[in-house]
């Protein structure tokens, strides 16, 4: 069941300079549709690293920019298309967003994407105004804060979704993931690859970050690939033997003992990265389309019925 359901209220955001100019914005607890975002306030201006999911937490986030710096916001970088990173970027009017080609034709595709049923009705949304990149790139582009490099780049391969990108900051070896690193919560690639995010933490490594601004979490080091990439092998184990025996993503879930998994939030996870699993087990391609929609229900049935836990 899900782990993510806790008493309200959560501790709010806040802002921690991971390294000189250059923050995360941490919101607390990193469950289902909570994420992180970060910027680089300049001489000229701030860059922000993605969004929120919600009006509130971006005019939120907007605010805590301010306490901070008071040059403009002059770009934003989507990591890639979910709403926890892009909803919010109908706030950034001055900006330039900037993201990877497939983000901006997912979130033209997707609308207001008719799946947020899935999650708690009590999530107040805010205004909803889907808004794609208009500057996108394909392999990546580099952006300046002063003097300081920071390289886009796509990760090249299907993921945590098929356009996922991270923010590397060679100079200070820090990076901003995106959600292909989750830290305390479960790694979800269902819209992605499972041997792609593994393959994914591997390029990462090589990088040689210190510091790192996962997508959902709290900031950390390079440690936290070995989790990551732990969890998706145990996905794709679970996978082998559920198939084997001929059972569905979602049986192969209520008869698997998450074990040193079952702490990390939203568990029910596992039942959508299974079917992801399962395509790339019947020789799918990496992140060909799968039935979404029936990934979904099954996560929900999964969760007892209810809808799944959403505290943004």
């Amino acid at each position: 069941m899900s782990s993510s359901t806790h008493d309200h209220p959560l501790p709010p955001p806040r802002i921690e300079e991971v390294s000189d100019g250059v923050y995360a914005y941490l919101q607390p607890d990193g469950s289902w549709w909570i994420n992180n975002t970060g910027f680089l306030a300049g001489r000229r201006g701030v860059i922000c690293v993605d969004a929120c999911s919600t009006e509130r937490r971006t005019r939120a986030f907007r605010e805590a920019v301010g306490t901070v710096s008071d040059r403009p916001i002059t770009t934003l970088i989507n990591t890639h298309h979910h709403g926890d990173h892009t909803f919010g970027n109908w706030l950034f009017p001055e900006a330039t967003i900037v993201g990877h080609e497939g983000v901006r034709e997912q979130i033209i595709a997707d609308g207001v994407p008719s799946y947020l049923g899935a999650w708690s009705p009590d999530v107040d949304w805010g205004h909803q105004d889907p808004v794609p990149p208009f500057l996108t790139y394909t392999e990546g582009v580099t952006v300046h804060s002063d003097d300081l490099r920071c390289e886009v780049r796509h990760v090249g391969v299907a993921a945590h979704t098929t356009n996922d990108s991270y923010v590397w900051i060679p100079e200070r070896q820090l990076l901003f993931s995106g959600d292909l690193v989750f830290n305390g919560g479960t790694p979800f690639v269902m819209m992605g690859s499972v041997a792609g995010a593994i393959q994914a933490v591997e390029h990462l490594r090589g990088l040689g970050a210190q510091t790192i601004v996962p997508g959902h979490g709290g900031v950390c080091g390079p440690e936290v690939y070995d989790r990551v990439e732990g969890y998706l092998r145990f996905v794709q184990e679970t996978a082998r033997r559920g198939k084997e025996a001929g059972l569905t993503p979602l049986e192969t879930a209520r008869e698997t003992d998450l074990g040193e998994w079952a702490g990390l939030l939203d568990s029910e996870r596992i039942v959508g990265n299974l079917h992801r699993a399962y395509a790339e087990l019947d020789g799918q391609p990496l992140g060909a389309p799968i039935d979404l929609a029936a990934a979904v229900f099954d996560m929900i049935t999964y969760n007892g019925g209810r809808p799944l836990s959403c505290l943004a």
